[in-house]
């Protein structure tokens, strides 16, 4: 491979960079209360420098709605699409995504279980809600590698896939098994299952980013062993790769992520699973180009999608994760038609 194409140039960061501010602009702007690109700025700048802010609905709407909410949206689409493509070289498995170990059925199963027994944390500066699906999350991890150890001491993927699996599908049950009775909580906890960042405060948002920060530098930090784990583990080993020390890096960043997602907007499907391979197509299968390619896709992806959301049936707001599954489900039918899918039977 050419040394020009083995990481990403600068230019290559402006240009993904300047494509996601333009999304993240127009989707404040965009909305059931539609605002001039002029104003949207002004407002921002102003707030960032202390300035005085127009008074009106409409700084507002920017201000204490839209803003923080397509914040977190875009950086739970970063985090998503860069969990999905972190545990697709991992697991060298074109159809794995950061829900494949199944922490996000046990990080859905904590949220739950939070709001149906209507816990609380007093004192504490996050929900709840919060706190019980990344405790779930990390609890999730444990309990899977201790059986893929029990079952497998060299924690193979086959093996650790298969546990994912199998958690995955029990906590699921669990899930349902709540919510039949969460009595008049239901109407709340199944819109919140389906995927929802509406209400988020910029509270959300430091979280989002500080877990994106830590757990996506851990992943951008190992593209190198990911680029080498999809030549094998074998062959990862013989160029001295320390294996199980890079899965079980990878597997507790993803699931970290993927429980600080799930807390702040339920489960949001396809996001890990389709945004991976449209970067692939973009810049390579290079790791080093493909995750920070995957992280830009990721929050423009989902940005587009809540804005979708929030205006295809205005006043009426869909769960974001239902777009998501809609779009989605149509995207990778077609990357996977077009890359030979049908013929070779991999994406």
């Amino acid at each position: 491979m050419k040394r020009r194409t083995e990481t990403f140039r600068w230019y290559e960061y402006i240009a993904f960079s300047a494509v996601t501010a333009a999304t993240l602009c127009l989707c404040v702007c965009a909305g059931s209360v539609a605002v001039p690109v002029g104003d949207t700025l002004t407002a921002v700048w102003n707030s960032v420098w202390g300035l005085p802010v127009p008074e009106g609905i409409r700084g507002s709407i920017i201000l204490s709605v839209r803003l923080p909410r397509v914040l977190a949206v875009a950086l739970t689409g970063a985090a998503l699409s860069l969990c999905g493509a972190g545990m697709q070289g991992l697991l060298r498995n074109p159809l794995a995504d950061g829900s494949t170990l199944g922490v996000s059925s046990g990080a859905s199963l904590g949220a739950v279980a939070a709001m149906v027994l209507g816990l609380r944390f007093p004192g504490l500066p996050f929900a709840g809600t919060t706190i019980m699906a990344m405790l779930f999350a990390f609890g999730s991890l444990v309990l899977i590698l201790a059986l893929a150890y029990a079952a497998d001491r060299s924690l193979s993927t086959n093996t650790i896939i298969l546990m994912g699996v199998i958690f995955g599908m029990f906590a699921a049950s669990l899930v349902s098994l709540l919510i039949t009775f969460s009595g008049d909580k239901i109407k709340s906890i199944t819109f919140w299952t389906m995927g929802s960042l509406a209400g988020s405060g910029y509270e959300s948002v430091l979280v989002l980013l500080g877990a994106l920060v830590l757990c996506g530098g851990a992943l951008l930090f190992h593209a190198r062993e990911l680029n080498a784990l999809s030549l094998g583990e074998d062959a990862a080993r013989h160029i001295g790769v320390a294996v199980r020390r890079v899965k079980l890096t990878v597997m507790i960043a993803v699931s970290a992520l993927i429980g600080v997602c799930v807390s702040m907007g339920g489960c949001i499907g396809f996001v890990g699973l389709t945004m991976p391979h449209m970067a692939r197509m973009l810049v390579g299968a290079n790791h080093r180009r493909l995750l920070p390619a995957s992280l830009f896709a990721g929050a423009v992806f989902l940005m587009l999608a809540d804005l979708l959301a929030r205006t295809i049936l205005n006043p009426v707001e869909l769960p974001i994760g239902v777009v998501t599954s809609l779009v989605g489900a149509v995207v990778f039918v077609v990357v996977f038609f077009r890359r030979g899918g049908g013929r070779r039977g991999a994406c």
